[in-house]
């Protein structure tokens, strides 16, 4: 019988799951768990006693959590297989991945520290990257260490690179939220639709959704909404209040808010994140030319802001949306493990 699904011919590296009790997600305003199991693949071949491995942090996009990108799948290769084949095939070095589990109940991640989801980059950078180096024979220091990811994902990787340079050596960023002007603005008269019987309640709806037996596209745009206002504009005073950049009954802007949103959008991170940037070792970013909420634009932007700023960058557009792009892997990861390689033979020769 001939063989019509090709066969993985190369050898298989595991998964390795730990398990991690966060201080700095104990008592977030939502009740999401604060004991997180923690996968990590161990390429084939992986010994204690070996030379240490670089270390590639996978950060989920929104609606998704590091757990998915291990599921079976009819069509392609889950994260496990792919890595499998990058290196069984010579494509790049054998490396440690760590895939944490930040899901929140608000649907996703942004990966930043707020009141109001819970200090996720404390817990990624302060306690998770601490516990991983003392439990696996990797690289303690930067230049052996870099984070990718999608959409919130590649968000988060931006914004942990520029914010914690002294921690990671570089990062990939598929479409990456940036842009937010036409990112979000576009998807407020669908959340205003849906939420304004709330009237500002949307502890209530939050609830409601997580009863859903099929939650609409529209109420997930609505969910994001949310986990974005409580990403950018926590309430301090009152965690668990999200607070949104329009009015309920009108939809109109509110400047302060909205303010505060434009902030943490990776295009004015820059102003004041330029030099962080220049002090890593790579800097991968990528998009569909079609992405269907317009970050392509936005990365533009980016990519012509770094260039003036002079932060040496790789910038990628290919043909597609932002759907079912995981084959890019395919040339970040084998870019990320090259950075991180020739970043440490230039220390050594130093």
């Amino acid at each position: 019988m001939p063989d019509f699904r090709p066969k993985a011919e190369w050898p298989r590296g595991k998964i390795h799951t730990l398990r991690h009790q966060s201080g700095v997600l104990r008592d977030n305003p939502w009740g999401d768990p604060a004991d997180r199991a923690v996968s990590v693949y161990l390429p084939h071949g992986y010994s204690e006693s070996a030379a240490p491995y670089p270390a590639l942090w996978d950060l989920a996009a929104y609606t998704s959590s590091g757990p998915a990108h291990l599921n079976w799948r009819n069509q392609g290769e889950n994260l496990k297989q792919r890595l499998d084949r990058l290196i069984g095939l010579g494509k790049m070095d054998p490396v440690v991945v760590v895939i944490p589990d930040c899901y929140t109940s608000l649907g996703g991640n942004q990966y930043v520290n707020s009141p109001a989801v819970g200090r996720y980059a404390d817990y990624l950078c302060a306690e998770l990257l601490p516990f991983v180096d003392e439990n696996l024979n990797v690289f303690k220091h930067r230049s052996g260490r870099a984070l990718f990811g999608k959409s919130s994902g590649g968000y988060g990787a931006m914004y942990l690179a520029m914010h914690f340079p002294e921690t990671w050596g570089a990062f990939a960023s598929h479409a990456g939220d940036v842009g937010f002007d036409m990112v979000y603005r576009k998807d407020f008269p669908v959340a205003c639709e849906l939420l304004s019987p709330f009237e500002e309640n949307f502890e209530t709806y939050i609830r409601a959704f997580w009863r859903k037996n099929r939650p609409s596209g529209r109420d997930y745009t609505a969910m994001m909404i949310l986990a974005m206002a409580a990403s950018y504009d926590p309430d301090v005073e009152q965690p668990s209040r999200i607070r949104l950049p329009f009015d309920l009954r009108t939809c109109e802007l509110d400047p302060d808010r909205w303010s505060r949103w434009l902030a943490c959008d990776p295009l004015n991170m820059l102003n004041t994140r330029a030099e962080a940037l220049k002090s890593l070792y790579g800097i991968y970013i990528d998009v569909g030319m079609y992405d269907q909420y317009h970050i392509q634009y936005g990365t533009r932007r980016l990519v012509d802001r770094l260039t003036e700023h002079d932060v040496p960058h790789r910038h990628e557009e290919f043909e597609g949306t932002h759907s079912s792009i995981d084959w890019r892997l395919d040339y970040s990861l084998p870019y990320l493990v090259d950075t991180l390689k020739n970043a440490r033979r230039e220390q050594i020769n130093a």
